[in-house]
Formats: structure tokens, sequence, C-alpha cells
């Protein structure tokens, strides 16, 4: 995960350390601080060309943004079991600050994710994706986690 902004101590990182120390795949976040006082525009840009140097070669590119595509806990599973087989370098889940990403960030992503309709609050979607990548690979195990 490549984030704008810091996750202090508290129960957001509680949370998404709860979830992470549970995956068998490693996970590693990446954190950025923007410049202060720029315009809305200007943030975009900024966080967009510091995330992108980021992402590791071959690593698929997922955006997190609120127009993206909804996938169910299933679906994202099977994606992500497709990338696995397909050989590809990881995840980088690219998470923009309270403007959000740009349309160029968004362009780039090999997929454009929404957590769903509801806005979340920024400091919980660590937590929220590392839950989904824990029930993720208890799905592709056949593990019972997942009880839909």
């Amino acid at each position: 995960m490549i984030a704008v902004g810091r996750l202090r101590d508290g129960p957001e990182r509680a949370l998404f350390e709860a979830y992470a120390g549970r995956l068998q795949w490693p996970v590693r976040v990446e954190e950025i601080t923007l410049k202060p006082n720029l315009s809305p525009a200007a943030q975009k840009a900024q966080a967009t060309q510091k995330l992108f140097d980021l992402v590791p070669e071959g690593a698929v590119r997922l955006a997190l943004d609120g127009g993206g595509k909804t996938v169910s806990s299933a679906d994202f599973a099977a994606r992500i079991g497709q990338w696995r087989d397909e050989g590809r370098a990881g995840l980088c889940f690219l998470i923009g600050g309270a403007e959000g990403l740009d349309r160029v960030a968004l362009e780039r992503a090999d997929l454009v994710l929404s957590l769903g309709a509801m806005t979340w609050p920024h400091l919980l979607v660590r937590g929220l994706l590392a839950e989904q990548l824990y029930r993720a690979q208890q799905i592709l195990t056949g593990h019972p986690y997942h009880r839909a």
C-alpha cells in the first residue's frame, strides 16, 4: 500500500495491524507527505507523481477512488488469484489524500477500485483493505472465514 498521509497510533492502526498480521502475504506500507498549502489540483498531481514513483516494477496498480469499480469479496479474491497465477509481482494499492487521486492516476491504474458507495474516513481505508486481503487469502485457501 502506498498512501498519502501518516497513520498514527490508535484504533485505526490497530485495525490495520490486526489484519495485516494475519496475512501470509508480505504487506508493506509506504507513506508519503505532500507540500502544505497546495491547491486541491496541485495536491492530486503531486500525490500521483509520488505514488507512482514508488510502485514496484510489474506490480498490479489498484487506485482507490469512490467512482471506481465495486467488486464482491469473492470476485476480489478471484482477481488476486488470477494475478498471482499470471506471475504478477504483487499488488500495489494507491491511496490518495483527502482530495483523492487525479485523472492521470486513475488512467494509469490497472484497476480503479471503490470500497462502496459510502464515504469512508481516510484513516480506515488501510484497515478495510487489510481485512479484504485477509478475506481473499482465506477464500483462496478454502477457509470458512468468508461465509457468503
